[in-house]
């Protein structure tokens, strides 16, 4: 069996233009998308992944329709209550990156159901980033360093790169894979302190459109590549 990387990000992009390109309303773009990531998301741990986060919803999302934006909520609820028990059963712990500020209640509930149930479960972490940013990811993480600084648990010359991994939203691996959908060639702010020396890959596929096949095929070509990690002749192993 192929060695796979350990964590695995991807950024779910180009439902509405799926959508538009198959005269569907944005809102059955978005619906295709999320039906994508269930099934996706069991194959590819499957596969030997330990670590999946994806870019569910970021913080600048807000700025479109409160229609839109309801509906996906709607989405979250309704996938988080149909996805617990089974990915539950498959042993995949749950967790969420973002801040719960904005969020209506019953999504928080749903995501605090989720994360409950599936907390001691141990065969891969499945991070859904909802309202995101990057930047204010480490405006956060920084702000909880400040405090324990400000109260004496922290010292200033103890601060180091394990420091903020430890005060982001979830204290994850660093990513070795990133992938994004639609054609786009940017990240977005998407986790950008975890990115630091990912591999990244940009697929003109959109997502709801995007197989487990094409997933394969980026971790061929990722397994090809030689990374340095900023060294001449080091190598890191996954």
């Amino acid at each position: 069996m192929k060695e796979m990387p350990t964590h695995i990000a991807i950024i779910l992009d180009g439902n509405r233009r799926w959508a538009k390109e198959n005269g569907l309303t944005s809102f059955q773009g978005h619906s295709q998308g999320f039906e994508n990531i269930r099934s996706l998301a069991p194959q590819i741990f499957k596969r030997g992944v330990k670590y999946l986060s994806v870019f569910a919803f970021s913080n600048e999302n807000f700025k479109r329709s409160a229609d839109e934006v309801n509906y996906l909520m709607n989405i979250f609820v309704e996938m988080f209550q149909k996805e617990c028990d089974k990915l539950h059963k498959e042993n995949i712990k749950i967790v969420f990156s973002g801040r719960r500020s904005r969020l209506r209640d019953d999504v928080l509930e749903s995501m605090d159901r989720i994360t409950e149930l599936t907390k001691d479960n141990t065969q891969g972490t499945f991070n859904i980033c909802l309202n995101y940013g990057g930047q204010q990811e480490i405006i956060d993480a920084t702000k909880k360093i400040a405090e324990e600084v400000r109260n004496g648990s922290l010292t200033i010359e103890n601060i180091n790169e394990n420091t903020i991994y430890e005060h982001l939203y979830q204290n994850l691996p660093p990513i070795d894979l990133m992938i994004r959908t639609s054609g786009e060639c940017r990240i977005s702010n998407f986790m950008l302190w975890q990115l630091s020396y990912a591999e990244m890959f940009f697929t003109h596929t959109y997502f709801p459109a995007f197989t487990i096949e094409e997933f394969d095929q980026i971790v061929d070509e990722f397994l090809k590549r030689d990374r340095r990690f900023g060294g001449n002749n080091e190598k890191k192993n996954n």
